[in-house]
């Protein structure tokens, strides 16, 4: 049997491996091991306030915090524990610049806007740093850089332009790794070289989560938990959200729920496409084993379009690795054996090391593959990190408090008046994710065999 959040849970079917599974492993996300969402005593939902901010990840804490900076009052209501959703379960992965992607199905931005995009993405990187320090956030923080693998020759080949494009717009300090060179980044010759981007790094989520709900509290913040919003009215001038425990009058209301944006806000839902990625973490490693998988500590990804993440546990002593391998939904006990025969393929030194933890939560895809700030309906909203919402959704709900304030005369590139829908679409119904999972998976395939 294996343990599941401390329960009994069935082990590994008849079809899967049961010798990768260390025996203390746990279906649980490796980083609560630190630091596990918690409701603690339930505050009480106050009666009036100036804003009322639904979701208490990274984007509705950040958000919260830049209120109060600026002299606003702020409730932030949770359906669950602050933190439950994927504020606490993503890789730590921080890409500033390198989180810029041109899209894979949607069309590409114009240069214009893309140039704001990427400036936008290393501030939001150096925020996260700005917070880290003022706030004393005690999370791991390792600004070690990125290495994006090239998945085929022809990535690599395009790497130098790309890298030329980040250092002159987000002084991105980055640079083409040759094949030839490559172990003094990564302990892998699966890559045909790479991109190594020096403003980049990773950090622990879960204890950056904490510092920011610390943060809020400390500032007198109400955080609620186990308080679903249920129903939101507009009235006067502004909205009565009823919640199960109770409702509160406010000028303004922020959704901030991002993968867990559900049927309370249709307009929503239908242009955010939720999606598990999954992680497995590894048993504790060898001090020489865990360098020569990553001699400078870096974050690692790969230009896959079915991208592969993976990096050290912040104390160095662990692989914690990422993607998704199979497009039907499956529990991460399940996913664990083809996600480690993934991470093998890239360190066949790891062969033999056994999971002891292995998790997903959801990421929200948007259908133009950018996150977005903004206001639609009378509902302010920071969405669709698109797996890179560290710093991203940080930046985000930072950028929106001070819209809300009226303190800045910025515009976001993020806050572009359009968030795109589709009419095939209805935010329920993600029929369409296999024959796109495919179809990348295809392409990825031929890159890699033929270019």
């Amino acid at each position: 049997m294996i343990k599941q959040n401390g329960m009994k849970s069935m082990g590994p079917g008849p079809n899967m491996s049961a010798d990768i599974f260390h025996s203390d492993y746990r279906e649980f996300p490796f980083w609560w091991e630190a630091y596990t969402p918690q409701s603690g005593n339930l505050i009480d939902i106050p009666r009036g306030v100036r804003v009322a901010i639904i979701g208490a990840g990274y984007a509705g804490l950040a958000t919260a915090l830049e209120l109060s900076k600026l002299g606003i009052d702020a409730v932030v209501l949770d359906a669950e524990s602050p933190g439950y959703g994927a504020s606490t379960r993503s890789g730590g992965l921080v890409g500033g610049t390198a989180s810029v992607k041109k899209p894979l199905i949607a069309p590409a931005p114009d240069s214009d806007h893309a140039a704001r995009m990427t400036s936008d993405a290393g501030d939001g990187l150096k925020l996260l740093e700005r917070l880290i320090d003022e706030e004393k956030i005690d999370c791991g923080w390792h600004k070690t850089g990125r290495f994006t693998g090239a998945w085929s020759k022809s990535d690599f080949r395009r790497m130098k332009a790309h890298a030329d494009k980040l250092n002159s717009l987000g002084n991105a300090n980055a640079q083409v790794v040759a094949p030839e060179d490559q172990r003094s980044e990564i302990g892998s010759d699966f890559y045909f070289g790479g991109l190594l981007t020096g403003e980049a790094g990773h950090l622990h989520p879960a204890l950056y989560f904490q510092g920011l709900l610390d943060a809020c509290q400390r500032r007198g913040i109400a955080v609620c938990a186990k308080a679903p919003v249920e129903n939101l009215q507009q009235a006067d001038a502004g909205w009565l959200v009823k919640t199960s425990r109770g409702d509160v009058r406010v000028g303004d209301v922020v959704v901030a729920t991002n993968g867990y944006t559900g049927g309370l806000t249709p307009q929503f839902q239908r242009r955010l496409i939720p999606l598990q990625p999954y992680m497995l973490a590894t048993e504790p490693l060898s001090a020489d084993l865990a360098k020569d998988l990553s001699p400078q500590n870096r974050s690692f990804a790969d230009s896959r379009r079915i991208v592969t993440f993976f990096r050290l546990s912040s104390d160095g002593k662990r692989m914690v690795f990422g993607s998704r391998v199979k497009w039907r939904d499956m529990t991460p006990t399940e996913m664990a054996p083809l996600l480690y025969d993934v991470m093998i393929e890239r360190y066949p030194q790891l062969k033999g090391t056994g999971i002891t933890h292995a998790w997903t939560g959801n990421v929200a895809l948007t259908l133009d593959e950018q996150p977005h700030l903004g206001r639609l309906d009378g509902l302010h909203y920071a969405l669709g990190c698109n797996g890179s919402g560290v710093a991203m959704m940080t930046y985000l709900g930072t950028q929106l408090a001070r819209k809300i304030a009226g303190q800045t005369n910025y515009r976001c590139a993020y806050d572009t008046g359009e968030f795109a829908t589709h009419p095939l679409y209805n935010g329920r119904s993600r029929w369409f994710l296999p024959m796109i999972g495919n179809y990348l998976k295809m392409r990825d395939w031929i890159d890699r065999r033929w270019r």
